[in-house]
């Protein structure tokens, strides 16, 4: 699985594309915040490292943090590294004048609402599925149980 992730974005960044090109993409990726769901990631991969550094070295927890906290902001300028995959599967998915109209549609009142609006619409249709599957596997079971009890009873 890591390897196809490692592909794609290899193939993505062999595609060179233009600045202007890599611009519009970076607005659309703005206007539509896809890139707000990663600004979590470092925090916790620090929270993570702190957290196994002192439980196998407990007496040296205040240096761990210390260093930690230190490593952690040496490494947010890399941040940008994960920001151009973005910008470059952006680019790739759409061309430079795609992404200008999207740019534009997305800075729009309407845009803006669609952008804001779809984590919560996103999360309540997860939710309804994820019922909705119970409610069916309920049933299926139900089913499959009546219907092999007919068939016990025929024979």
């Amino acid at each position: 699985m890591m390897t196809a992730g490692f592909l794609t974005t290899t193939a993505v960044a062999q595609d060179a594309v233009s600045e202007s090109h890599l611009d519009a993409a970076k607005k659309v990726a703005v206007a539509t915040k896809v890139l707000e769901p990663f600004d979590d990631i470092l925090p916790i991969l620090a929270e993570q490292t702190r957290t196994a550094f002192i439980q196998s070295d407990p007496t040296r927890a205040e240096e761990i943090v210390e260093v930690t906290q230190d490593v952690a902001l040496k490494l947010a300028a890399k941040r940008s590294e994960l920001n151009n995959l973005v910008y470059n599967a952006w680019a790739q998915a759409f061309t430079e004048e795609e992404l200008i109209q999207l740019a534009e549609f997305y800075n729009t009142d309407l845009g803006k609402k669609l952008t804001n609006t779809i984590p919560a619409v996103t999360q309540y249709s997860v939710g309804a599925a994820r019922e909705w599957q119970d409610k069916i596997s309920t049933e299926m079971v139900t089913m499959v149980q009546e219907e092999l009890a007919k068939r016990s009873q025929a024979q």
